[in-house]
């Protein structure tokens, strides 16, 4: 299993978010890890300024972007509604 960190920028955005949508993403984040490309997800690379970078779907309107930076590690460095992440 690949171990998850997070950034200070998720870790300052998370803190902003309602705590169901926070839940959410914890619900998101254990499926994720059993079935990274389980529809629900909509598991993406992204190009652009986000080149390389991996999206997954929180919500309808939230989304959680990560970079593996090696074989072991995910860091998780955003997330939010998808017009502040790609606005």
């Amino acid at each position: 299993m690949k171990k998850i960190e997070f950034h200070k920028d998720f870790k300052k955005d998370f803190k902003q978010l309602h705590p169901k949508i926070q839940k959410k993403f914890w619900e998101r984040l254990e499926l994720w890890q059993e079935q990274p490309n389980h529809p629900l997800l909509n598991h993406h690379i992204l190009s652009g300024d986000y080149k390389g970078k991996h999206s997954i779907n929180i919500t309808g309107d939230v989304r959680a972007i990560y970079i593996e930076n090696d074989e072991a590690i995910v860091i998780y460095l955003m997330i939010g509604a998808h017009s502040q992440l790609y606005g």
